[in-house]
């Protein structure tokens, strides 16, 4: 059976489920199909769990015959990030450290999706053990961005990105520590949600800086995002009805985030600047000072955690590693315990000073990155361009990690080009409904 479903929302299907105009194995058998016919499958998806989804889309069949239906997406098939756990299916986190580690439980959010109907049809290859905004690994495969299949996709969620935009996932969720699903949404013409640190269960996620890292969806459209993030949580999905921008007060961050910014990013944000105001929203720009100086905080706070996160698992067996993802873990040696509990000291006072510093602006907002996706064959034999091209991939959405922002990429019609908007901690319903809104305007 052929069906018309790539060009739909996760929402969308949901809704066409629910009218009788897809069952869920036709839907499923379609994705799985597409997947396995398509030239860079292998770079997007690390395995399938074909046998599971088509049990779960039977089931989910069944629900909607009877209009016992659990969730509006109850059918649809999404992709999972390879660190998130699948009980019986491998979950290696892109790295041969963790070759064949088959766990026996799914992480938690999987399991609350599953609960919720979502179905589970595979696992996307990621940057090893998440620690690179760029998604190049030539460990296990790098995946393609929708917009030159020569560059990266963005990490370290890129083959959670590249899944929807190539057409071989209706939504996917990922990871974000430093801006993993925020990066690759962008460059692959995205909506991404980094949520608040704590908010989603890390219970069966395959850590890379608990204290940074956080789960968030990568789709098409905000109210697939809305959807997701109440699914994996049990909860209740925004009520994004009747959102818009008249007398918002947006804030562009002239602190760090416009340095350095490529023609077509800057462009693209000034465009989509000009739009946001054309729907009657306020936009001021300002600096704020704390931003420079918790962003002197990364290497420390990061290398840190993640060394002493892995550094029993890599010191047994390290040339297994890609060297330039060993090298940032190595980082982490330098740093003593005593200058690693200042670095959390100073970053939470920077964090309140953030905080007041916004407190009349309904959202900060910032090109999503600084640059376009890198060339993957440059990365691989030009080492400067490699480190160049990593921390500026990430330079931007770090500020939201290390201020504890939750944060919301939206496309701006220019191609590889996001526009952020971060609101404070534990406010994604807010930053759902200002997300709307201005995907609205911005379409």
């Amino acid at each position: 059976m052929s069906l018309n479903w790539q060009d739909k929302t996760a929402s969308e299907l949901g809704r066409m489920i629910g009218a009788g105009e897809i069952d869920p194995v036709d839907l499923t058998e379609a994705v799985l199909d597409a997947i396995e016919a398509h030239e860079m499958s292998d770079r997007i998806y690390a395995r399938l769990t074909r046998d599971r989804a088509i049990a779960e889309a039977k089931a989910a069949s069944d629900r909607a015959k009877s209009g016992a239906r659990l969730s509006a997406l109850d059918g649809v098939p999404i992709s999972w990030k390879d660190l998130f756990d699948t009980a019986g299916v491998a979950t290696e986190a892109g790295t041969a450290l963790l070759k064949d580690r088959i766990p026996d439980e799914d992480a938690e959010v999987l399991k609350n999706a599953t609960a919720a109907g979502l179905i589970c049809v595979g696992k996307t290859h990621m940057s090893e053990l998440a620690f690179s905004g760029l998604g190049l690994n030539p460990i296990t495969a790098s995946s393609p961005c929708v917009n030159d299949h020569d560059a990266v996709s963005g990490g370290s969620s890129s083959g959670a990105a590249a899944s929807v935009a190539f057409g071989l996932a209706p939504a996917a969720i990922g990871s974000d520590t430093g801006g993993s699903v925020r990066i690759p949404a962008a460059w692959n013409d995205l909506v991404g949600l980094k949520t608040t640190s704590g908010r989603l269960s890390l219970e069966g996620v395959v850590p890379l800086c608990a204290w940074f890292d956080t789960v968030g969806p990568l789709a098409r459209s905000v109210e697939d995002c809305a959807q997701l993030l109440a699914l994996m949580e049990g909860g209740k999905a925004a009520d994004l009805r009747g959102a818009d921008l008249a007398g918002k007060r947006f804030l562009v961050l002239e602190t760090v985030a416009m340095d350095d910014v490529r023609d077509a990013p800057g462009a693209a944000f000034q465009s989509a600047v000009e739009r946001l105001q054309a729907a009657e929203a306020q936009v001021d720009r300002g600096d704020i000072p704390e931003v420079a100086e918790i962003m002197e905080l990364t290497s420390i706070l990061y290398t840190s955690e993640a060394w002493g996160t892995w550094k029993d698992v890599i010191e047994a067996n390290p040339d297994v590693m890609f060297p330039e993802i060993l090298g940032r873990f190595q980082l982490g040696q330098s740093w003593s315990a005593g200058e690693y509990i200042a670095a959390w000291q100073k970053m939470e006072k920077l964090r309140a000073g953030y905080l007041s510093a916004v407190a009349q602006y309904d959202a900060v907002i910032m090109p999503t990155s600084p640059i376009l996706p890198p060339n993957a064959e440059r990365l691989m034999s030009d080492h400067d361009y490699y480190i160049t091209e990593n921390l500026l991939a990430l330079r931007n959405t770090r500020i939201g990690n290390l201020m504890g922002l939750t944060a919301l990429t939206l496309p701006t019609g220019v191609p590889s080009c996001g526009i952020t908007l971060m609101t404070p901690p534990d406010t994604e319903e807010r930053l759902l409904r200002l997300g709307a809104a201005a995907e609205a305007a911005l379409a």
